[in-house]
């Protein structure tokens, strides 16, 4: 086996749910839904253009290129095209299967192009890259749920090359993401590769740095308001004697999704609200790159601003979103703001002076306590409710914290309301 005469490189990229629907923007006043919902094509093609600038080795794709079976062929064709440009670069590229794109799963199929290299989903195997001295070991998933620890299975490391696993796994598992082919981090060293180039987490996290180097790249592209921060992939270097140089994220996202907390505390009213967001966004667009800004806004804080807020929750969502579109020049889109404030402490000492609603915030706060009783109350009064409600608004009502986080709103305005009648 020859070694690499000198330094190459390789990108590393999972989780691309290519063309991956999108559901509910038609919804949302203002949503950029054309350009959400092309979002992980054109990442796509910035993976491509990447390889191609950096003139890598090889590409590795860690599963779940697909979100999915395809509606039609169109996906694969996009994808084929994509492939072919990286053919004509001299740029190979080996995948593996994850669980949304699992054997059993995809039902519609298009021959792959000749430098696209798919790993089996029976057994784990190795494919050699002779002229760089590179042994890729791997394995595809053949169903959807795969409970079975596959790293066990790897084969040893090929002596003399730099040996890379390929691997789609919820390793030592990770809140919010099934625990498909478990594993520890144990299981992955014990095989001497030199690195792991692992898919399924779609949250970018190095597990460890160096003997070996094992790695979530996360998904190129965000796709919803839980899927917040710059999204990409890896750029890896490899020096003359197979040992990673350097592992260095490159972010491919063309919408990023964020989160933006204000705390109202010092706002008189919903006027300072808008005008603390302005700030916050122009902090946030000082070097802009051009990507389009999807932002989801949480107003928090003991805020003498809370009664305007929780009464006129709608007019003040609007003017955030206006606010948002002046600053933004139609690159900023605020997907959802959601009002968490309180009134101040003063204020509710003095509607608590009054005996009958002293008695009323009493019960309120017994109740926010009391997970069995936030239960019953969400099944016997908005168990009707919530069946009604879009998919992505019933997590509103999900779980007595959900209920308590309603409380924690409406029980200081009805409070108010009432000391004002």
């Amino acid at each position: 086996m020859s070694s690499p005469a000198s330094t190459f490189k390789f990108l590393h990229a999972a989780d691309i749910h290519l063309d991956s629907p999108q559901r509910g923007l038609d919804r949302y006043e203002g949503a950029p839904v054309e350009e959400c919902r092309g979002a992980t094509r054109r990442a796509l093609e910035n993976l491509v253009e990447l390889a191609m600038a950096e003139k890598v080795a090889f590409v590795v794709v860690a599963g779940d290129l697909y979100d999915g079976d395809w509606p039609d062929y169109n996906t694969g064709l996009f994808f084929g095209k994509q492939m072919l440009r990286l053919r004509d670069a001299g740029i190979n590229v080996y995948m593996i299967r994850g669980n949304h794109d699992a054997q059993n799963k995809m039902t519609r199929d298009l021959k792959l192009a000749d430098n696209v290299k798919m790993f089996d989903h029976e057994s784990p195997g190795t494919m050699v890259i002779d002229d760089l001295g590179v042994a890729i070991h791997a394995q595809s998933f053949a169903r959807q749920a795969v409970w079975d620890n596959l790293a066990r299975a790897y084969p040893r490391r090929v002596a003399g090359c730099f040996n890379l696993g390929l691997l789609h796994t919820g390793v030592d598992g990770r809140e919010g993401h099934d625990s498909y082919a478990p594993c520890t981090l144990d299981d992955l060293r014990t095989r001497e590769y030199a690195y792991w180039a692992l898919g399924h987490i779609h949250k970018r996290e190095v597990l460890i740095e160096d003997d070996p180097w094992i790695v979530f790249p996360g998904n190129i592209q965000g796709r919803h308001a839980r899927e917040t921060g710059p999204k990409g992939c890896m750029l890896v270097t490899v020096d003359p004697h197979l040992e990673v140089a350097s592992a260095e994220p490159r972010w491919l996202d063309v919408v990023r999704w964020e989160g933006c907390k204000l705390d109202a505390s010092g706002d008189r009213d919903g006027d300072a609200v808008v005008a603390r967001f302005n700030d916050e966004l122009g902090g946030r667009l000082a070097g802009d790159d051009g990507r389009l800004r999807a932002i989801r806004v949480e107003v928090i804080g003991t805020s003498p601003a809370h009664a305007a807020l929780a009464s006129q929750a709608a007019k003040w969502t609007n003017e955030i979103r206006r606010a948002a579109i002046d600053a933004g020049d139609g690159r900023v889109w605020v997907e959802k703001v959601i009002f968490r404030t309180s009134p101040p402490r003063e204020l509710s000492e003095d509607l608590l002076a009054d005996a009958p609603l002293a008695e009323l915030a009493a019960f309120l706060d017994e109740l926010r306590g009391d997970d069995a009783r936030l239960e019953a109350l969400r099944a016997q009064v908005l168990d009707d409710l919530v069946r009604r409600l879009p998919v992505d608004l019933k997590e509103a009502f999900d779980g007595p914290g959900r209920i308590r986080g309603l409380l924690d709103q409406v029980g200081p305005l009805l409070l108010d309301r009432l000391r004002r009648r």
